[in-house]
Protein backbone atom coordinates (compact mmCIF):
# COMPACT_ATOMS: atom_id res chain seq x y z
CA UNK A 1 0.00 0.00 0.00
CA UNK A 2 2.88 2.39 0.79
CA UNK A 3 4.27 1.86 -2.72
CA UNK A 4 0.87 2.67 -4.22
CA UNK A 5 0.56 5.84 -2.12
CA UNK A 6 4.02 7.07 -3.19
CA UNK A 7 3.22 6.34 -6.85
CA UNK A 8 -0.05 8.28 -6.66
CA UNK A 9 1.64 11.25 -5.02
CA UNK A 10 4.29 11.45 -7.73
CA UNK A 11 1.63 11.51 -10.47
CA UNK A 12 0.39 15.04 -9.61
CA UNK A 13 2.66 18.08 -9.40
CA UNK A 14 0.41 19.89 -6.95
CA UNK A 15 0.34 16.88 -4.62
CA UNK A 16 4.11 16.65 -4.86
CA UNK A 17 4.31 20.35 -3.99
CA UNK A 18 1.99 19.84 -1.02
CA UNK A 19 4.08 16.92 0.24
CA UNK A 20 7.23 19.03 -0.15
CA UNK A 21 5.66 21.81 1.91
CA UNK A 22 4.62 19.38 4.63
CA UNK A 23 8.08 17.83 4.73
CA UNK A 24 9.63 21.29 4.99
CA UNK A 25 7.30 22.20 7.85
CA UNK A 26 8.01 18.88 9.56
CA UNK A 27 11.78 19.29 9.38
CA UNK A 28 11.45 22.95 10.36
CA UNK A 29 9.56 21.92 13.47
CA UNK A 30 11.95 19.07 14.21
CA UNK A 31 15.04 21.27 13.84
CA UNK A 32 13.58 24.42 15.41
CA UNK A 33 16.42 24.88 17.95
CA UNK A 34 18.98 24.70 15.13
CA UNK A 35 17.34 26.90 12.47
CA UNK A 36 15.50 29.42 14.64
CA UNK A 37 17.43 32.71 14.66
CA UNK A 38 16.23 33.72 18.16
CA UNK A 39 14.59 32.31 21.25
CA UNK A 40 10.79 32.10 20.85
CA UNK A 41 10.30 33.29 24.44
CA UNK A 42 12.97 35.92 25.10
CA UNK A 43 12.45 39.40 23.75
CA UNK A 44 13.44 43.02 24.20
CA UNK A 45 10.97 45.87 24.65
CA UNK A 46 13.35 48.08 22.69
CA UNK A 47 12.73 45.79 19.69
CA UNK A 48 8.94 45.57 20.05
CA UNK A 49 6.66 45.82 17.00
CA UNK A 50 9.45 45.97 14.44
CA UNK A 51 7.97 45.61 10.93
CA UNK A 52 8.98 42.81 8.53
CA UNK A 53 12.41 43.06 6.88
CA UNK A 54 13.77 45.00 9.86
CA UNK A 55 17.42 44.54 10.70
CA UNK A 56 17.80 41.00 12.05
CA UNK A 57 14.05 40.26 12.01
CA UNK A 58 12.78 38.93 8.67
CA UNK A 59 9.10 38.81 9.74
CA UNK A 60 9.30 41.54 12.37
CA UNK A 61 8.74 41.31 16.12
CA UNK A 62 5.70 41.08 18.40
CA UNK A 63 4.47 43.26 21.28
CA UNK A 64 7.22 41.96 23.61
CA UNK A 65 10.03 42.26 21.08
CA UNK A 66 10.17 38.54 20.28
CA UNK A 67 11.21 37.49 16.80
CA UNK A 68 8.08 36.48 14.88
CA UNK A 69 9.85 34.05 12.55
CA UNK A 70 11.29 32.16 15.51
CA UNK A 71 7.88 31.91 17.15
CA UNK A 72 6.27 30.66 13.93
CA UNK A 73 8.97 27.99 13.58
CA UNK A 74 8.43 26.80 17.14
CA UNK A 75 4.67 27.09 16.66
CA UNK A 76 4.95 24.53 13.86
CA UNK A 77 6.14 22.06 16.49
CA UNK A 78 2.95 22.50 18.48
CA UNK A 79 0.60 22.36 15.51
CA UNK A 80 2.17 19.30 13.89
CA UNK A 81 2.58 17.43 17.17
CA UNK A 82 -0.97 18.13 18.29
CA UNK A 83 -2.51 17.39 14.88
CA UNK A 84 -0.69 14.11 14.25
CA UNK A 85 -0.89 12.81 17.84
CA UNK A 86 -4.60 13.59 18.20
CA UNK A 87 -5.34 11.85 14.89
CA UNK A 88 -3.32 8.78 15.90
CA UNK A 89 -5.09 8.44 19.25
CA UNK A 90 -8.56 9.11 17.85
CA UNK A 91 -7.91 6.87 14.84
CA UNK A 92 -6.68 3.90 16.87
CA UNK A 93 -9.48 4.12 19.43
CA UNK A 94 -12.23 4.79 16.90
CA UNK A 95 -11.00 2.07 14.54
CA UNK A 96 -10.92 -0.49 17.34
CA UNK A 97 -14.46 0.29 18.46
CA UNK A 98 -15.69 0.41 14.87
CA UNK A 99 -14.24 -3.06 14.23
CA UNK A 100 -15.88 -4.46 17.36
CA UNK A 101 -19.21 -2.80 16.63
CA UNK A 102 -19.39 -3.87 12.98
CA UNK A 103 -18.07 -7.40 13.50
CA UNK A 104 -20.15 -8.50 16.47
CA UNK A 105 -23.28 -6.41 15.91
CA UNK A 106 -26.23 -7.05 18.22
CA UNK A 107 -26.40 -5.26 21.57
CA UNK A 108 -22.72 -4.27 21.38
CA UNK A 109 -23.34 -2.46 18.10
CA UNK A 110 -26.51 -0.79 19.39
CA UNK A 111 -24.84 0.54 22.55
CA UNK A 112 -21.70 1.80 20.80
CA UNK A 113 -23.57 3.43 17.93
CA UNK A 114 -26.08 5.15 20.22
CA UNK A 115 -23.13 6.63 22.10
CA UNK A 116 -21.60 7.70 18.80
CA UNK A 117 -24.89 9.27 17.71
CA UNK A 118 -25.15 11.12 21.01
CA UNK A 119 -21.65 12.60 20.68
CA UNK A 120 -22.17 13.50 17.02
CA UNK A 121 -25.26 15.49 18.01
CA UNK A 122 -22.99 18.01 19.74
CA UNK A 123 -21.18 20.58 17.54
CA UNK A 124 -17.49 19.68 17.38
CA UNK A 125 -16.21 23.09 18.51
CA UNK A 126 -18.66 23.32 21.42
CA UNK A 127 -17.76 19.82 22.60
CA UNK A 128 -14.03 20.48 22.26
CA UNK A 129 -14.24 23.78 24.15
CA UNK A 130 -16.26 22.14 26.91
CA UNK A 131 -13.73 19.33 27.35
CA UNK A 132 -10.83 21.81 27.18
CA UNK A 133 -12.43 24.00 29.84
CA UNK A 134 -12.92 20.98 32.13
CA UNK A 135 -9.40 19.58 31.69
CA UNK A 136 -7.62 22.94 31.73
CA UNK A 137 -5.16 24.44 29.25
CA UNK A 138 -2.02 22.41 28.53
CA UNK A 139 -0.31 20.61 25.65
CA UNK A 140 -1.39 17.17 26.89
CA UNK A 141 -4.96 18.25 27.55
CA UNK A 142 -5.44 19.80 24.11
CA UNK A 143 -4.44 16.47 22.53
CA UNK A 144 -6.87 14.60 24.79
CA UNK A 145 -9.59 17.15 23.97
CA UNK A 146 -9.22 16.76 20.21
CA UNK A 147 -8.91 12.96 20.36
CA UNK A 148 -12.01 12.56 22.54
CA UNK A 149 -13.95 14.94 20.28
CA UNK A 150 -13.14 13.16 17.01
CA UNK A 151 -12.84 9.39 17.60
CA UNK A 152 -16.52 8.87 16.75
CA UNK A 153 -15.89 9.72 13.08
CA UNK A 154 -13.49 6.78 12.76
CA UNK A 155 -15.83 4.44 14.63
CA UNK A 156 -18.75 5.24 12.33
CA UNK A 157 -16.62 4.92 9.16
CA UNK A 158 -14.96 1.64 10.14
CA UNK A 159 -18.26 0.10 11.27
CA UNK A 160 -19.76 0.80 7.84
CA UNK A 161 -16.72 -0.68 6.11
CA UNK A 162 -16.84 -3.82 8.28
CA UNK A 163 -20.55 -4.37 7.64
CA UNK A 164 -19.85 -4.42 3.89
CA UNK A 165 -16.73 -6.58 4.14
CA UNK A 166 -18.48 -9.17 6.32
CA UNK A 167 -20.78 -10.05 3.44
CA UNK A 168 -17.90 -11.02 1.14
CA UNK A 169 -17.57 -14.69 0.28
CA UNK A 170 -14.03 -15.06 1.63
CA UNK A 171 -15.18 -13.76 5.04
CA UNK A 172 -18.07 -16.22 5.07
CA UNK A 173 -15.61 -18.96 4.19
CA UNK A 174 -13.41 -17.93 7.10
CA UNK A 175 -16.39 -18.24 9.43
CA UNK A 176 -17.23 -21.63 7.97
CA UNK A 177 -13.81 -23.18 8.56
CA UNK A 178 -13.85 -21.90 12.15
CA UNK A 179 -11.11 -19.27 12.17
CA UNK A 180 -10.99 -17.36 15.48
CA UNK A 181 -12.57 -13.90 15.51
CA UNK A 182 -9.31 -12.06 16.17
CA UNK A 183 -7.70 -13.69 13.13
CA UNK A 184 -10.60 -12.82 10.85
CA UNK A 185 -10.57 -9.22 12.07
CA UNK A 186 -6.79 -8.73 11.95
CA UNK A 187 -5.99 -10.56 8.70
CA UNK A 188 -9.11 -10.35 6.55
CA UNK A 189 -11.16 -7.34 7.66
CA UNK A 190 -8.78 -4.67 8.97
CA UNK A 191 -6.48 -4.59 5.89
CA UNK A 192 -9.50 -4.05 3.64
CA UNK A 193 -10.82 -1.21 5.80
CA UNK A 194 -7.44 0.41 6.28
CA UNK A 195 -7.44 2.53 3.11
CA UNK A 196 -10.57 4.38 4.25
CA UNK A 197 -8.97 5.03 7.65
CA UNK A 198 -5.79 6.35 6.02
CA UNK A 199 -7.75 8.76 3.83
CA UNK A 200 -9.84 10.02 6.75
CA UNK A 201 -6.75 10.42 8.95
CA UNK A 202 -4.94 12.46 6.32
CA UNK A 203 -7.89 14.85 6.08
CA UNK A 204 -8.37 14.99 9.85
CA UNK A 205 -4.81 16.25 10.48
CA UNK A 206 -5.70 19.56 8.86
CA UNK A 207 -8.91 19.81 10.85
CA UNK A 208 -7.03 19.12 14.09
CA UNK A 209 -4.50 21.86 13.30
CA UNK A 210 -7.32 24.37 12.75
CA UNK A 211 -9.15 23.16 15.87
CA UNK A 212 -6.02 23.52 18.00
CA UNK A 213 -5.46 27.04 16.67
CA UNK A 214 -9.08 27.97 17.38
CA UNK A 215 -9.02 26.60 20.92
CA UNK A 216 -5.68 28.29 21.65
CA UNK A 217 -7.00 31.53 20.15
CA UNK A 218 -9.90 31.42 22.63
CA UNK A 219 -7.53 30.83 25.53
CA UNK A 220 -8.32 27.18 26.28
CA UNK A 221 -5.34 25.61 24.53
CA UNK A 222 -1.60 26.23 24.51
CA UNK A 223 -0.80 29.09 26.85
CA UNK A 224 1.74 31.90 26.39
CA UNK A 225 4.69 32.23 26.42
CA UNK A 226 4.76 28.89 24.54
CA UNK A 227 4.64 29.70 20.84
CA UNK A 228 1.53 28.34 19.10
CA UNK A 229 -0.06 29.71 15.96
CA UNK A 230 -3.44 30.05 17.67
CA UNK A 231 -2.28 32.08 20.66
CA UNK A 232 -0.08 34.19 18.35
CA UNK A 233 -3.24 35.18 16.49
CA UNK A 234 -4.91 35.96 19.80
CA UNK A 235 -2.02 38.15 20.95
CA UNK A 236 -1.98 40.08 17.69
CA UNK A 237 -5.72 40.68 17.23
CA UNK A 238 -5.60 44.07 19.01
CA UNK A 239 -2.87 45.28 16.64
CA UNK A 240 -4.38 44.26 13.29
CA UNK A 241 -4.69 47.84 12.03
CA UNK A 242 -1.24 49.02 13.11
CA UNK A 243 0.91 45.87 13.15
CA UNK A 244 -0.67 43.57 10.57
CA UNK A 245 2.22 41.11 10.51
CA UNK A 246 1.34 39.81 13.99
CA UNK A 247 -1.74 38.05 12.61
CA UNK A 248 -1.01 37.73 8.89
CA UNK A 249 2.06 35.50 9.15
CA UNK A 250 0.72 33.04 11.76
CA UNK A 251 -2.53 32.94 9.80
CA UNK A 252 -0.65 32.17 6.58
CA UNK A 253 1.21 29.38 8.36
CA UNK A 254 -2.10 27.79 9.36
CA UNK A 255 -3.60 28.22 5.88
CA UNK A 256 -0.58 26.85 4.00
CA UNK A 257 -0.17 23.85 6.31
CA UNK A 258 -3.86 22.98 6.28
CA UNK A 259 -4.13 23.42 2.52
CA UNK A 260 -1.14 21.14 1.93
CA UNK A 261 -2.61 18.49 4.23
CA UNK A 262 -6.00 18.67 2.49
CA UNK A 263 -4.45 18.37 -0.98
CA UNK A 264 -2.60 15.22 0.07
CA UNK A 265 -5.76 13.87 1.70
CA UNK A 266 -7.87 14.54 -1.40
CA UNK A 267 -5.31 12.81 -3.60
CA UNK A 268 -5.26 9.76 -1.35
CA UNK A 269 -9.05 9.68 -1.35
CA UNK A 270 -9.23 9.85 -5.14
CA UNK A 271 -6.63 7.13 -5.62
CA UNK A 272 -7.38 4.72 -2.77
CA UNK A 273 -11.17 4.78 -2.88
CA UNK A 274 -12.20 2.00 -5.31
CA UNK A 275 -15.53 3.70 -6.07
CA UNK A 276 -13.76 6.84 -7.26
CA UNK A 277 -11.17 4.86 -9.23
CA UNK A 278 -13.94 3.32 -11.31
CA UNK A 279 -15.17 6.69 -12.55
Amino acid sequence: MIRIIIKRILENWYTLLAVSILLAIFFMALGAPLISPYSPIDGSLQERLKPPLSMGHLLGTDTLGRDLLSRIIYGARVSMAVGVTAVLIAGLFGTLLGLISGFYGGWIDRILMRFVDMQLSFPFVVLALTIAAILGPSFRNIIITLAVSSWVIYARLVRGEVLGIKEKQYIQAAFTIGLPDWRIIAIHILPNALSAVIVLSSLEVGRMIIAEAAISFLGFGIQPPTAAWGNMLSEGQDYMMTSWWLTVFPGLAIVITTLAVNIVGDTLRDKLDPKLRLR
